[in-house]
Order: structure tokens, then C-alpha cells, then sequence
């Protein structure tokens, strides 16, 4: 079979209108609020949700105890909470992947694939330096988070 692989651009109108282009937010809630309230959010870019998933955070993160509707824990196409009690461990967990990560090893990943009518894969080039900056971001909003007293929303 011939397939046509297609290099995602963030620049490209076309690109993100594709259902395999994906974004995320983690904002910053109160579970205990009597109303649903964001405090703070932060914005999950198509190229870190993708450098998320490949350097293997949710299941890393899924060793803390996630609540979510479909009860799989922190998992793309989903809406999970983690409780601030939880949200020193997830620092460890953020600062163990931070210093695992070779800055130096661009990678390509594959996205998706489909081979109806045509074949294409779906490709994303990762930069580990950015992706180390978000989590650096990442990480300064746990902390405020954790000192707020607020819990964490994924919506991934």
C-alpha cells in the first residue's frame, strides 16, 4: 500500500482542523466549591499534547488517584480531576520526567494513520527543549496550585 505521510503544521489552517490535531487545558478548580469555578488555566499546545502522550506522562501520571467519569484515570478524550493531596506526588513525577528527557534527540512520531480512501500517516516532529519548558510551566502551576489549596481539572 503507498502512504503519504503528512509532516502536522501548527501553521496550517488545514492541519488544525484535523481531528488528530489535539489541545489540552489543566486549570486549577476547588472540588469542594459549591459551583464549578476555574481559578487558573494552562494551555496544553498540539505539539506538547502530543510530546505528552510520547514521553509516556499519563500512564506515569495514572499511578495517582485520578477521578474521571469513565473512570480511566487521566486519558486523552476525557475530563479527570486529581485532589491537591495528590499534587506533591505529581511534581515528583513532572521533575523525574523533566530530568529524563535528552534535550539533544529530536524525534518524529507517528500521530495516527488511516487508510481509507488513501493512505496517510499523520507525523509530528518533537523538540524535547520545549517540551522540558512546558513541563518547567507545568510544574510552577502545581506548585501555586498545591499552595492554593486548589485541585487540578485535565481536559485532554
Amino acid at each position: 500500500m503507498n502512504v503519504q505521510h503528512i509532516l502536522i503544521d501548527d501553521k496550517s489552517p488545514i492541519h488544525r482542523e484535523l481531528s488528530i490535531y489535539r489541545t489540552g487545558t489543566i486549570n486549577r478548580v476547588r472540588l469542594q466549591d459549591t459551583s464549578y469555578k476555574t481559578y487558573a488555566s494552562l494551555e496544553i499546545d498540539a505539539h506538547n499534547y502530543a510530546a505528552f502522550f510520547h514521553y509516556g506522562l499519563p500512564e506515569l501520571l495514572n499511578r495517582l488517584p485520578f477521578i474521571s467519569e469513565s473512570n480511566n484515570g487521566l486519558d486523552s478524550w476525557d475530563e479527570s480531576f486529581l485532589h491537591n493531596s495528590s499534587l506533591g506526588s505529581m511534581k515528583k513525577i513532572v521533575d523525574e520526567k523533566m530530568a529524563s528527557i535528552d534535550l539533544e534527540h529530536h524525534e518524529t512520531i507517528l500521530l495516527g494513520w488511516h487508510d481509507k480512501p488513501v493512505g496517510v500517516a499523520y507525523v509530528r516532529d518533537i523538540d524535547p527543549g520545549r517540551f522540558v519548558g512546558f513541563l518547567g510551566k507545568l510544574r510552577v502551576f502545581v506548585d501555586e496550585s498545591a499552595e492554593g489549596g486548589c485541585d487540578l481539572e485535565f481536559i485532554l
